[in-house]
């Protein structure tokens, strides 16, 4: 059994942040996610996109995010225990019993929710086919651009994420994008790039289509689209992305008495308690009035209910307020001289 101040579930941006401000007022903490990875889905979906709404970040991605991230929580010892789904919690006194996927427990006063929108996995193509090729030469995310140098690659999807990867990756390979409808759901920056390209032989557009089969044996070697009037055209192609926006699940997290809605969990503004004492939740998943779902936001949140953890974690002592650039206590926690 493993005994903490406080747990956080979510190794995103917003729970890599809360961890460094519980650690800052000399809290311990122990992270969790069902992620093989930290990060969250900056990781796991966006790795190499553009974020232009950090501040005092003019732009970086959302792997440079996590790095800067990690970076910070340098000075502390956090645990992070990945590949682990919470799936029980449930009150033992005035503490929370926590239980893992995998059997793994833990005992706090204090339970941060910081896990996004829950768990989410990508909605997949129809075909059952595609199954047999998935994380080989199909997929619903990149990690790895330049395993798609010099190869053809079909892109399917009309949103953003299927277009900016159809422009980053026409650089280097041959592109063909594939949409059910004529109209794009992308920025229009990025559609009149689009046409650009596919205008100058750069990629290969074809709209009113979707996929209906893939052929290959242990690597996709081509595909059959199916157009609207039901004419079907087969291409070659060594890879293909299939990007169709994310299926939400809340998981567990729906049976431990929360007050959700809509998948969301009401907090207030001043703690970001949940309706469960000790319990709160921070970054996309928590609502409340005037909630804007920026990584910014979460950063706000987790600040606050670090702070609102320090009452339950140590109930002998008065918590003060302090700044790293005049507190002693703080800079020491830092690693930096006064």
């Amino acid at each position: 059994m493993i005994k903490t101040d406080a747990l956080i579930i979510g190794a995103g941006p917003t729970g890599l942040f809360t961890a460094h401000q519980l650690k800052l007022i000399g809290l311990n903490c122990e992270v969790v996610d069902n992620l093989d990875k930290i990060g969250g889905q900056c990781i796991e979906l966006y790795p190499d996109k553009p974020i232009y709404d950090i501040p005092a970040v003019p732009e970086c991605t959302g792997e440079e995010l996590t790095n800067n991230l990690i970076n910070q929580l340098k000075p502390f010892d956090i645990n992070f225990h990945l590949n682990e789904r919470v799936d029980e919690v449930k009150k033992e006194n005035d503490r929370w019993f926590v239980k893992t996927s995998n059997n793994k427990i833990f005992l706090t006063p204090n339970v941060i929710i910081a896990g996004g929108v829950g768990s989410f996995e990508p909605r997949k193509f129809p075909p059952k086919e595609c199954e047999k090729f998935e994380n080989k030469s199909l997929f619903y995310t990149v990690k790895d651009k330049r395993i798609f140098e010099g190869k053809t690659v079909s892109i399917f999807g009309g949103g953003d994420s299927a277009l900016d990867w159809a422009v980053e990756l026409s650089k280097k390979s041959k592109v063909n994008l594939i949409h059910r409808r004529d109209e794009f759901r992308g920025a229009r920056s990025t559609v009149n790039k689009i046409n650009e390209l596919a205008d100058a032989g750069k990629i290969n557009l074809f709209t009113k289509n979707q996929l209906s089969n893939v052929n290959g044996s242990d690597q996709i070697q081509s595909i059959d689209i199916k157009h609207d009037e039901g004419e079907i055209k087969k291409l070659e192609t060594d890879y293909v992305l299939g990007f169709f926006g994310l299926i939400m699940q809340l998981g567990p997290i729906a049976s431990w008495g929360l007050n959700i809605d809509k998948k969301k969990i009401a907090v207030d503004t001043e703690k970001f308690e949940t309706n469960q004492k000790g319990i709160y939740a921070v970054g996309d998943i928590c609502s409340y009035p005037g909630k804007l779902k920026l990584i910014l936001s979460g950063f706000h949140e987790g600040a606050l209910a670090a702070r609102a953890c320090f009452k339950l974690a140590r109930p002998n002592e008065k918590y003060r307020f302090e700044f790293t650039t005049t507190s002693s206590n703080l800079l020491k926690r830092l690693g930096k001289k006064d």
